[in-house]
């Protein structure tokens, strides 16, 4: 149900209370928008004509909410059936709308789990992100890509697992340096049978399930009977093993007896500022923690962390037990909603004594020093970002700067990329990389390679957001060149009509010296910053980074030019298929040569696909 608020009273609560007849008493969720139709804040309700009618009281709001009343024009309903789903669909618009004064969750990457393959008589044993598509068993999730990385650095001392792929294992004539280095146990060519490697593949998932103390004890026995059998080499390899074990349980810090699996998250606030600190107990190890700092729109701490656990665990599965720093309203529901994503009982608590209040006293110490160090580096990047205002003449200090720069080698595989820096630095959600399209350009033209970046992208912010009302525009351009490079851009934006956008061109300095960088401005003289200036050393950090960005982007496409095939223009051949038909016909130029009775014969390749590709070889549809 959507309403139009009444042309007498454009905003505020009269707005609101013009609402209140024909709400409904069900549960179901409210948006709030400003005059301009800008979605203010989301909010759920159990009962949405007493929620309303709270906002339509002209006194007693705190200033957040009295500022939003303020500026709202118009309201929009949606009811639903029940409580747990309004709570779900708030959720989803929050994420989806990113309301001015909601409490808004920042970071939202996945978390890697650490896979072990089912599909292969001699199991791999690797990190995985993303959805969990391939067959295996799966354990996670991790704090971050290093924890996962250090963990299956361990286990491949302990366990011997190959973490190569299914072609290379399959091409396999000699064991690799792996083996050699007691990393693995080369399965590949043979030194290990499937029986032998099936029970160490067994131990490495008991470990992975908490169950740590009795593969120990099975590896010391083990020990001791090769010791007694005077296999003296074998005893060796299995102290090895215990040592790698004892190494991997104590770098991992907290490990709760107690406690098997939980989520435990921890609020600190000061200053307007949040940090939310989150640990991963699984199988009574501690996989890592990961600090967030959402946008708190000023709202009190039990409102955060509700905020936050519902967007925190939208696309992720919850633990079966989550332990708070703080109290929040509708625990209960929340509990409900995650218990029916999960498909178990999730339960949610406020530890107050015991190993669990421990870890989240743990948890809120990290969060507490993790904000303190945040709020450092924010006020010396905000130092930085006034001293880069005065250095340019700019009217206050950018809180948006885009840096651009080009990758090629002789024009090949040319791309354009684009880092964002603000004050609470890098913001590499918003990074971006362009594939140079421009047919026409002369191999190597870094002026029209920029040319086609910039255009590119202005091009889409004046579609997508043409009245600014956004932070998507950026208060300061950085381009890796000289005059000509400025020159160039500047003709761009005038053509767009965005020339109030300040532009500075960094050119390298005498004999390509670090520190004696030459600064172009449109309409005035190259200047330079002293060496050793601050300012300097922001701007060359700046200029890296676009520079690490736009080499990894350019490495990225050439290995994948590489990599590529005549079979990836055929219609209907994905990668799967693709394996296929070069393990049949060893080649792509033997596919293209093949008749359709031997197209037809190989495994996954319908008859109907191997007409498509028999075509695209011999009709004129490919090479």
């Amino acid at each position: 149900m959507t309403s139009e608020a009444p042309a007498s009273t454009p905003t505020g609560h009269t707005v609101i209370q013009g609402y209140l007849k024909t709400l409904e008493t069900r549960p179901g969720v409210y948006r709030m928008l400003d005059a301009k139709g800008a979605v203010l804040y989301v909010g759920k309700a159990r009962n949405l004509k007493a929620r309303v009618s709270s906002y339509a009281r002209p006194t007693g709001h705190s200033p957040r909410i009295a500022r939003m009343i303020a500026d709202t024009a118009s309201m929009m309903f949606l009811t639903t059936k029940t409580e747990t789903e309004a709570l779900l669909l708030e959720q989803n618009l929050i994420k989806q709308l990113k309301p001015r004064y909601n409490v808004l969750l920042r970071d939202d990457k996945s978390f890697p789990n650490i896979l072990v393959s089912g599909e292969h008589a001699f199991p791999q044993i690797k990190k995985h992100r993303g959805r969990k598509a391939e067959k295996g068993n799966y354990y996670g999730p991790f704090a971050s890509a290093g924890a996962v990385n250090r963990t299956l650095n361990q286990l491949q001392k302990v366990f011997l697992l190959r973490n190569c792929s299914d072609a290379t294992f399959d091409s396999r004539t000699r064991p690799c340096l792996l083996y050699q280095i007691k990393r693995c146990s080369a399965p590949c060519v043979g030194y290990i049978d499937e029986a032998g490697y099936a029970q160490l593949v067994s131990d490495a998932e008991r470990f992975l399930q908490g169950k740590s103390t009795r593969v120990q004890s099975q590896l010391a026995a083990e020990m001791e009977a090769a010791s007694e059998a005077l296999e003296f080499e074998r005893a060796a390899a299995l102290r090895d093993r215990i040592r790698a074990l004892t190494q991997v349980q104590s770098t991992q810090g907290i490990n709760p007896a107690g406690v098997a699996e939980a989520d435990v998250i921890a609020l600190h606030t000061e200053g307007g500022q949040a940090c939310v600190q989150v640990f991963f107990i699984r199988a009574n190890q501690n996989w890592g923690n990961r600090d967030f700092y959402p946008k708190t729109a000023g709202a009190e701490p039990s409102e955060i962390l509700r905020a936050f656990l519902g967007q925190f665990y939208d696309g992720k599965d919850p633990a079966r037990l989550i332990l708070l720093s703080d109290d929040i309203e509708d625990r209960e529901l929340l509990e409900e909603a995650l218990g029916e994503k999960r498909g178990r009982k999730v339960e949610i608590a406020v530890p107050q004594r015991g190993e669990k209040a421990e870890l989240v006293a743990g948890a809120l110490r990290n969060a507490r020093e993790s904000l303190a160090r945040k709020m450092s580096e924010t006020a010396t990047q905000s130092k930085l970002l006034a001293g880069l205002a005065e250095a340019f003449g700019l009217d206050g200090p950018p809180s948006r700067i885009e840096v651009y720069d080009n990758s090629h080698i002789q024009g090949a595989h040319a791309v354009g990329a684009m880092i964002v820096a603000g004050p609470e630095g890098y913001i590499k959600s918003q990074y971006r990389k362009f594939n140079i399209r421009g047919e026409e350009l002369t191999p190597g033209d870094d002026f029209g390679m920029m040319k086609e970046v910039l255009t590119r992208r202005f091009k889409r912010l004046l579609k997508e957001d043409p009245d600014r009302n956004t932070d998507a525009w950026p208060d300061l351009l950085l381009i890796d060149g000289g005059a000509g490079q400025v020159s160039a851009v500047h003709e761009i934006m005038a053509e767009l009509g965005v020339e109030d956008i300040p532009m500075v061109g960094v050119a390298k300095g005498v004999d390509r010296d670090q520190g004696k960088e030459e600064f172009h401005r449109t309409g005035a003289r190259p200047m330079a910053l002293r060496r050793g200036d601050p300012v300097l050393y922001f701007i060359q950090r700046l200029r890296d980074e676009a520079h690490r960005f736009a080499i990894g982007a350019h490495r990225q496409k050439r290995a994948k030019s590489v990599s590529a095939t005549p079979l990836d223009d055929v219609p209907g051949v994905g990668a799967t298929r693709k394996r296929a038909l070069l393990a049949h016909f060893g080649s792509a130029k033997a596919v293209a040569r093949a008749n359709l009775p031997d197209l037809k014969a190989v495994e996954g390749i319908s008859d109907t696909l191997a007409g498509t590709i028999y075509n695209h070889f011999h009709d004129g549809g490919g090479a």
